[in-house]
């Protein structure tokens, strides 16, 4: 069973704020399927005695230790960004509900 129809395909690319037009939305609609289904697949593979892993491999990526250093002064930082309030960037409005 496809759980999913153009109608959730349009709803997500709006909530995206993309514009898609019909064929591209029969397109995303058939490969998100097609991905659904791979994904239902690997769902049915037993891995109860499969150890969890956090690395790929034996030797993970060393981390270096945190510590406490001075930070660029407030002023500086801000003086990167396109607009300031109140002591913050200020970015355009992206949400409209």
């Amino acid at each position: 069973m496809n759980m999913l129809d153009k109608e959730h395909v349009k709803r997500v690319a709006g909530l995206a704020r993309l514009s898609i037009t019909e064929e591209e939305t029969s397109m995303f609609t058939e490969q998100l399927g097609s991905i659904i289904h791979y994904i239902d697949q690997l769902n049915t593979v037993d891995t109860n005695n499969v150890e969890p892993t956090a690395f790929l491999s034996p030797e993970h990526d060393p981390l270096r230790d945190d510590k406490v250093q001075p930070s660029l002064p407030q002023e500086d930082l801000l003086k990167n960004g396109p607009s300031v309030k109140k002591g913050c960037f200020a970015v355009p409005k992206i949400m409209t509900h």
